[in-house]
């Protein structure tokens, strides 16, 4: 009878409901993917944002709580992170916990247990992302988004800017060089100096410089720089790295 006692008052103890673990699991993670979405410091819209940084596979949790899963579902996107413009993006947090009995004295066991939590993220530029709970919709969870490609210096964009470079007068210099990148998205700053051709291309929202200097002996130079001095609120993509670079 001794026996039947303590197993009884271990069961007692550790029947805690698993519904409970479940949502306490759901909020948690929603907190987890609001710090992980964090400061966004570059333009995209949310569709992109959902697509790469938004895992939604169903992902064991780590002991205690073995066989644990939480699902992320994106249920809707929209806007963009860009300016003033607002980026929203609402998820869909599925919890599932199995039944877990005490294992010792003091030990706290719980029945099985779910949840389904939903939270809308809003993001903006160079701000922290917010979120806040809303009602979860019924139904299934629309098909994930798809990314769109991220603006870049296109892969040939040495050799092109070689050959502008190599033939170009400082008259011509800055015509050529943008008639080589007509891309909108593609910033192009060109200068001479004491007799060089300097000319600077990049897509500056996303850290991506290309900077190539003539030199009057007609070689083709790469200037080093920092790329701190690319951030925000510093030279960026221009002339200035290699002609006047910060001190």
């Amino acid at each position: 009878m001794a026996g039947v006692a303590v197993a009884l008052t271990l069961t007692g103890c550790g029947d805690h409901r698993g519904d409970v673990l479940a949502e306490d699991t759901a909020t948690a993670d929603a907190k987890h993917l609001n710090e992980a979405l964090g400061d966004r410091s570059r333009p995209r819209d949310a569709a992109s944002i959902a697509a790469t940084e938004i895992p939604v596979e169903a992902r064991p949790l780590a002991e205690p709580e073995e066989g644990s899963t939480v699902r992320r579902e994106v249920l809707a996107w929209s806007g963009r992170v860009f300016g003033d413009e607002l980026a929203t993006i609402d998820v869909r947090f599925v919890v599932s916990v199995p039944q877990r009995s005490a294992r010792a004295f003091g030990d706290t066991g719980h029945t099985a247990g779910s949840a389904t939590r939903c939270y809308r993220y809003e993001l903006r530029l160079y701000r922290s992302t917010s979120y806040r709970e809303i009602d979860c919709p019924s139904g299934a969870a629309p098909p994930p988004p798809s990314a769109a490609p991220v603006p870049k210096v296109p892969d040939d964009g040495r050799a092109r800017l070689t050959a502008v470079l190599r033939t170009a007068t400082p008259e011509t210099l800055a015509g050529a060089v943008r008639a080589a990148f007509p891309q909108e998205w593609i910033t192009v700053d060109t200068t001479t100096h004491e007799g060089a051709l300097v000319a600077a291309v990049g897509v500056p929202a996303e850290r991506d410089c290309l900077l190539l200097v003539r030199t009057p002996a007609g070689r083709i130079e790469t200037p080093g720089y920092d790329r701190e001095w690319l951030e925000p609120g510093e030279t960026g993509c221009r002339t200035g790295l290699y002609v006047a670079p910060p001190r």
